[in-house]
């Protein structure tokens, strides 16, 4: 199946059928740039191509990763090493978009609370409950509040 074709049957964008001939990865591919045929192995490594690129991976280092799978036989160490390496940086990001979140729905909580005549209208105490019952944790947000100068 031509580029074309793998692109509209599998919605492999055409960069990344561009990328990966690049990296001269093909199987049986023939030799000149949009006459290639892709056969199911050339499938199956852009099927991992684009859940390597969905979970983060640069193209860079999508391209280490392929070539350590194809061309090192015992390789599983060092692509686990890669893996456990964008799992870090992942769970880090994930780190920094929760506490942006807190500090978020504590803003959130401050101005409901502060809202005159809030608690009569939702027959409770102003703020937001976030899951698990629990109100936003500004008290942490408050201490980092840079002092006042004159």
């Amino acid at each position: 199946m031509t580029a074309e074709q793998a692109s509209e049957r599998y919605h492999i964008p055409m960069q990344v059928l561009r990328e990966y001939e690049s990296w001269g990865l093909c199987g049986a591919c023939g030799d000149a740039p949009g006459a290639r045929q892709y056969d199911g192995r050339d499938l199956e490594r852009l099927s991992m191509i684009l859940g390597l690129r969905d979970m983060g991976f640069t193209g860079d280092e999508t391209e280490a990763y392929m070539r350590l799978l194809l061309e090192s036989p015992h390789s599983e160490e060092e692509r686990l090493r890669m893996l456990a390496k964008k799992r870090a940086a992942l769970l880090e990001e994930i780190h920094v978009r929760e506490r942006q979140l807190d500090r978020l729905d504590c803003l959130r909580h401050k101005i409901q609370k502060s809202r005159p005549g809030a608690e009569q209208r939702t027959g409770q105490k102003a703020g937001r409950t976030i899951s698990g019952g629990q109100q936003p944790a500004c008290a942490a947000e408050e201490s980092r509040r840079p002092e006042e100068t004159d």
